[in-house]
């Protein structure tokens, strides 16, 4: 299968950052949440990917296709929401979609029409009057009119209302039903990435740290609270620790050896307890700032 992404040897320098060296790659049907504290580069990451920001090494592949500006066929295959929302400001939101489908021959009017009804998007607006919610519903409906086999979301549900951000999130999961089409979105929204995502890749300082499924996370990693009579030693697999008197509670990244681990201490009262992928994750980026 052809892989909806190639990212190999990516960098990309500034002055006091450096993104990379990335290798990153996506297949279709897979949604990938891109995770990391601001200015780790996720979004230079995207930048790179779409040409936006032109790269010091490396390559960028849209369906084996490679990213070159002057051949800029690979660019129908993308659909970008990034974290600036341009437009023409005087325009109404429905002038400024007719505009854009000059450039995409999948463009579809009815498609674009049924997303703005959806997002209940005003599009006899015009631009400049749009609240920051409204900016990124035009977004997304720009991005979805010519149905997109790849989408780089960059922070797509900011500035969005929980009842309009559940309805973008049903459509996400719509557009991926064929199972031909791929993700890549990048949110602080962690609740967002648990719902949609089915692996996360995170990313430190421009580097990455950790890619991993999602279910993968669910099953390996537990909290466990215990008594133990003796100094604790580091355990296998922990990744957190509080301690009062002889009772413990650790967060621990792979469970079953830190519970064979503990048997062998012959700690006492062993309890587990499942953890969301909200607290998995913020514990895998506190980790890595540690580090």
């Amino acid at each position: 299968m052809t892989p909806a992404f190639e990212i190999k040897g990516l960098i990309k320098r500034y002055s006091e950052f450096q993104l990379g060296p990335l290798d990153l790659t996506l297949q279709p049907g897979i949604v990938l949440g891109y995770i990391g504290p601001n200015g780790s580069g996720k979004t230079t990451t995207m930048h790179c990917m779409t040409g936006l920001v032109k790269a010091d090494a490396g390559d960028v592949h849209i369906f084996s296709r490679p990213n070159n500006p002057n051949k800029p066929q690979w660019k129908l295959d993308i659909g970008y929401v990034g974290d600036a929302h341009v437009f023409f400001e005087r325009w109404s939101g429905e002038k400024n979609l007719r505009f854009l489908s000059q450039f995409y021959p999948n463009w579809s009017h009815e498609r674009a029409a049924i997303l703005a009804k959806r997002f209940d998007l005003p599009l006899h607006k015009q631009a400049k009057d749009l609240s920051t919610g409204n900016r990124v519903k035009l977004s997304l409906v720009a991005a979805l009119a010519h149905s997109p086999k790849l989408l780089l979301l960059d922070e797509p549900t900011a500035g969005l209302d929980p009842v309009v951000r559940t309805e973008v999130l049903d459509t996400l999961f719509e557009i991926l039903e064929d199972g031909e089409r791929a993700i890549f979105y990048s949110t602080h929204i962690l609740s967002d990435i648990s719902r949609l995502a089915d692996e996360l890749a995170f990313l430190h300082d421009g580097q990455l740290t950790l890619r991993a499924g999602k279910d993968n996370l669910l099953d390996t990693w537990r909290t466990i609270t215990f008594k133990l009579n003796q100094p604790l030693p580091n355990l296998a697999a922990m990744v957190d620790h509080r301690q009062e008197g002889n009772d413990h509670q650790i967060v621990s990244s792979n469970f079953q050896g830190t519970l064979e681990h503990l048997k062998q201490l012959s700690a006492e009262h062993v309890r587990e307890g499942r953890m969301s992928i909200d607290e998995i994750a913020v514990h895998i980026l506190k980790t890595a700032k540690k580090e």
